[in-house]
């Protein structure tokens, strides 16, 4: 999986992807990260507020991480590649 995200409700986008395609609910994300699941589906729904740490805690527990690179040069031919 390697997919795009340039804001929180994108990045909660495809922790909700990643999640449903293991098979988890929010609440077993949640037991399995060491967080409520109130706090999964805060990330998921991309609440600004979210601390990084928690992302991170989240992202390791679906086994996924995060990459850091330049920011492409949006088109109209590909932005929909981004969504």
């Amino acid at each position: 999986m390697s997919d795009l995200a340039r804001t929180p409700k994108q990045l909660g986008t495809l922790i909700r992807r990643a999640r449903k395609q293991q098979g988890l609910s929010q609440a077993q994300l949640g037991e399995k990260s060491g967080l409520r699941q109130e706090t999964i589906s805060l990330i998921e729904t991309g609440n600004p507020a979210t601390r990084i740490e928690t992302v991170l805690v989240v992202l390791a527990a679906l086994d996924l991480e995060i990459k850091v690179g330049p920011r492409a040069k949006v088109t109209a031919a590909n932005i929909e590649d981004i969504f």
